[in-house]
């Protein structure tokens, strides 16, 4: 498990003074960013080889507020991967309340040149370092 830590930004938050939902999906792509990166395969990096990994789906359950400067730790691991499907699970948790305000999961799959890959096949050192990931739920 990887944890991610960001604080909470005044241009985040809605009306009522608490971080917009949409905020969430932005702090997933960050996170999950950063833990690719700590991988050793940072996004840049996989693009230069012309692999990309668009967002097939995203689920938030939202549980309690986030508010402007609050310091968020986000958890991100590895739930499901297949050489053509990743599933990350996220928890975000807010060092500031003591609380788990949200838990949420995205689906990527990874394309070249317009076409669904495997990258077992294109990335096999990504490919291996995902696998031993699932194998210890991380």
């Amino acid at each position: 498990m990887f944890a991610y830590t960001r604080k909470a930004q005044y241009h985040e938050t809605d009306q009522m003074g608490i971080i917009h939902h949409a905020n969430y999906v932005k702090w997933m792509e960050e996170a999950r960013l950063s833990y690719l990166e700590e991988l050793g395969f940072g996004y840049k990096q996989v693009e230069e080889d012309k692999i990309f990994s668009p967002v097939v789906s995203v689920a938030v359950q939202y549980k309690s507020p986030v508010g402007f400067a609050d310091e968020m730790k986000i958890k991100v691991s590895v739930k499901e991967y297949t050489s053509v499907k990743l599933e990350l699970a996220y928890e975000f948790f807010n060092k500031t309340t003591n609380q788990l305000c949200a838990t949420a999961s995205s689906v990527h799959c990874f394309i070249k040149n317009g076409k669904i890959i495997s990258l077992k096949k294109e990335l096999p050192s990504l490919h291996e370092k995902l696998s031993v990931l699932v194998l210890n739920r991380g």
